[in-house]
């Protein structure tokens, strides 16, 4: 019996280590082959015989596109981690044989992207080449409908939905919280140094509470560094000393001990953006302000979700919601993920 061959072809960012390592102790791995380009979590990568990670030369990146041709070719199935690599997006407009058995893992900036201004000849002719790829291929991965919905109304896209939580970073994760006997709120604005989390939005409409006993923690590790030291500088002009900006990366298991220590976060985005930080913080039973007109906004709201409108913040109170914490759980949980992945994969 011959064995099908799923091609993954991804970035390594920060999600795709882990989604490595959950694929090859949950499926069998010789089902799937993972072309790798450099990113920054290369130093995450353990070794696997089906990784193929390519390097940072310019002779490298160029073997990296023949290897996807040929692996693509080859393929049975081919799940696409994002759409912002261009030059493959290139490759696939004119190799639209192959668009069929693709499968879009839609992270959310290579959808919107369709909202950016297009002012270059070059960068109207990348759209345009975007827009032929999506509305061809055959598959669609999320689990925000609102998003598929969106790839059909901007790019015709006509391909199969599935719904996936996509990432081990989505997943509920139990944690033992210790116990604080303590006044202050802590509250966290946005997740990254990246100009969509519209921070300083968010902190003025905090300004009404600036003189309560609030500590304001900003996460600014990675993104736009001349980004960041406009949110600093607007950060400590109104808030002084309570406005905290966090510079350094912190390790997983930091960063998860530092949302245990949350509140109440803000997250600004006009798009879908900090899921991961938002279904840790929610399956923390903690309280999650949203853009209302966000696909995220409702797709919380139809799972029954209770989250807080930002643009209707009255008050800093905080509960601990024991709803939010089961419904997540029971949603977001690694055997649901895993029933997901069976379905994307033998389909």
């Amino acid at each position: 019996m011959t064995t099908k061959k799923i091609l993954h072809v991804a970035e390594c960012d920060k999600f795709i280590p882990p989604y490595i390592r959950f694929i090859n102790k949950n499926f069998n791995s010789d089902e799937h082959e993972f072309l790798i380009k450099n990113g920054m979590a290369n130093d995450e990568l353990e070794y696997a015989k089906n990784i193929c990670l390519t390097g940072s030369s310019s002779a490298s990146k160029v073997n990296h596109h023949i290897q996807l041709i040929i692996k693509m070719h080859r393929a049975d199935k081919i799940i696409l981690h994002s759409l912002m690599d261009i030059k493959m997006v290139q490759i696939l407009s004119v190799m639209p044989w192959l668009l069929k058995k693709c499968y879009w893992m839609i992270w959310g900036a290579d959808l919107y992207a369709y909202q950016l201004k297009r002012v270059t000849l070059k960068e109207k002719i990348n759209e345009f080449l975007r827009y032929r790829v999506i509305s061809r291929l055959g598959h669609l991965v999320t689990y925000l409908e609102g998003d598929v919905a969106l790839a059909k109304d901007w790019y015709g896209a006509k391909g199969t939905y599935h719904e996936c939580l996509m990432y081990t970073s989505n997943l509920y994760k139990k944690y033992k919280l210790p116990t604080v006997d303590k006044v202050r709120v802590n509250i966290q604005v946005g997740n990254s140094a990246d100009p969509s989390n519209n921070h300083i939005e968010a902190l003025e409409k905090l300004l009404p509470f600036k003189h309560q006993d609030i500590c304001i923690y900003v996460p600014l590790s990675y993104g736009h560094q001349e980004y960041a030291k406009q949110v600093i500088k607007q950060g400590k002009e109104w808030f002084g000393d309570k406005f905290k900006p966090l510079t350094d990366f912190m390790p997983f298991d930091d960063y998860l001990l530092f949302l245990s220590s949350i509140d109440i976060a803000f997250f600004n985005h006009k798009r879908q953006q900090a899921m991961g930080n938002t279904i840790t913080l929610l399956g923390l039973g903690k309280t999650v302000y949203l853009r209302s007109e966000t696909t995220q906004w409702h797709f919380f709201a139809e799972k029954g979700v209770n989250v807080g409108n930002i643009e209707k913040i009255s008050n800093l109170d905080c509960y601990k919601s024991h709803k939010n914490i089961e419904i997540i759980k029971n949603y977001f949980s690694s055997e649901n993920y895993k029933n997901q992945l069976s379905q994307l994969f033998d389909k």
